[in-house]
């Protein structure tokens, strides 16, 4: 396929500009390679947005154990569907990817059906339990992006402090799950007006923002790199600012429900349960600001599937977990960009070159060569349906948003993997 896109805004080096671009057979080329071509060969577009391809580092993709909500093959095509081309799988599985022969199970999976890059965690624990025995870093280091029991907060501050010592002695990060399950009383959404006024027990922004305090801590006497989940309260925000003031080897997460809904959007679906839980607009506004400033340093989904039926018990009895992948960048481009919040190059920033820096994963710019690509046409408008996703998981607080921006075309190793 040669490709020409005449008047494309284009992402490189953390710019935006406009130019025009040709393409050959998903690689980036020189435009005259293209202009010499016949032009019956060539697919001629205009006034696109041309991105380096997308990277989630908090994915669950529930293979192996959990296939009747996931597959590797499903959550991949799901990722290309929403323009990206890399993605870091969470290790809550069966087999949990706690030594090598059971990562191998999941590493033979990915080889035989991934549609994108996939990049394994391992485990922080035995089990990816929170506690016990920890995990072999340096047999399972080579073959994984980072350490984390994502779904646990590690709890006790002597098992932290040891695998921090343990995975900084090997270049390691740690990826941390901060949850302090003391302080949970069994809440399912966060501990704020609509809980209040509709009856329903809450989560205290403490048990975040605690564990995060502590790991800071921690972070810093032991030089760990640390690296904080799906971060969703103001408390949160500020420590990690803090920390990384004083020199603390720190990133962070946020996902697009915590930039772009609060606890007043909530609604008596399971479609709205997910940990931590949609905050107080307070903390939303926290988040933003966050990003601006670099705090916040990038967004990832917590793409989480289940089946229906484990959504279907409305706010107090279904799973915890929604997905994201398919409508993240549009959601976050209507509702950030196009609402004038936050300029498009923070957005894009934060879903490429940040967390491909941070993971060590290989960098993608778009010069002569790239291969991992995505185009986007930000002039298209339609409506959040989840019925349309490939993903098998069905269930997003997003679902009716009214966006702009339709993934048109994705690119990975020159591999045509997405097409409108």
């Amino acid at each position: 396929m040669q490709m020409l896109i005449r008047n494309a805004l284009v992402y490189s080096d953390g710019e935006l500009s406009m130019k025009d671009v040709a393409l050959s057979h998903g690689h980036v080329v020189d435009i005259s390679l293209v202009d010499d071509i016949n032009s019956g060969d060539v697919i001629s577009l205009s006034d696109k947005l041309l991105v380096p391809g997308f990277v989630d580092v908090h994915v669950h993709l529930r293979e192996p154990g959990f296939f009747y909500k996931e597959t590797i093959e499903s959550g991949t095509r799901a990722a290309a569907h929403g323009g990206y081309t890399a993605v870091c799988a969470m290790p809550n599985l069966n087999p949990a990817p706690d030594n090598l022969e059971n990562l191998k199970v999941q590493l033979d999976i990915i080889e035989k059906t991934a549609k994108v890059h996939v990049y394994p965690y391992g485990c922080i624990t035995q089990g990816g339990k929170g506690a016990g025995t920890l995990c072999d870093f340096e047999a399972l280091s080579p073959y994984v992006c980072g350490f984390s029991d994502d779904g646990k907060g590690v709890q006790s501050e002597d098992t932290m402090r040891e695998a921090m010592k343990r995975i900084r002695a090997i270049g390691g990060m740690v990826v941390a799950h901060c949850e302090d399950e003391t302080l949970l009383h069994g809440g399912y959404i966060h501990d704020g007006e609509y809980a209040k006024a509709h009856g329903h027990k809450g989560i205290c922004s403490e048990s975040e923002w605690g564990q995060v305090q502590r790991d800071l801590m921690l972070a810093k006497e032991t030089g760990c790199k640390y690296h904080v989940c799906h971060v969703s309260t103001k408390e949160s925000v500020a420590l990690i600012r803090q920390a990384k003031a004083e020199g603390v080897d720190v990133t962070c997460e946020t996902a697009p429900h915590y930039l772009l809904m609060s606890d007043a959007d909530l609604q008596e679906d399971g479609r709205f349960r997910m940990n931590p839980p949609i905050r107080s607009a307070a903390d939303r506004g926290a988040l933003i600001a966050g990003l601006l400033d670099g705090t916040v340093d990038m967004i990832a989904t917590d793409h989480a599937p289940h089946s229906a039926e484990e959504k279907s018990k409305g706010l107090p009895g279904s799973a915890f977990g929604v997905v994201g992948l398919e409508c993240a960048f549009p959601a976050l481009y209507t509702g950030l960009v196009k609402t004038g919040k936050v300029p498009l190059e923070v957005i894009i920033r934060a879903m490429t070159d940040t967390p491909r820096k941070r993971f060590g994963l290989p960098e993608v710019t778009l010069e002569h060569g790239a291969q991992d690509v995505t185009v986007f046409d930000l002039n298209e408008e339609y409506t959040v349906n989840p019925d349309e996703f490939l993903s098998m998981g069905r269930a997003t607080p997003l679902a009716g948003m009214h966006v702009w921006g339709k993934c048109i075309y994705t690119w990975v190793g020159g591999e045509l993997v997405w097409q409108r």
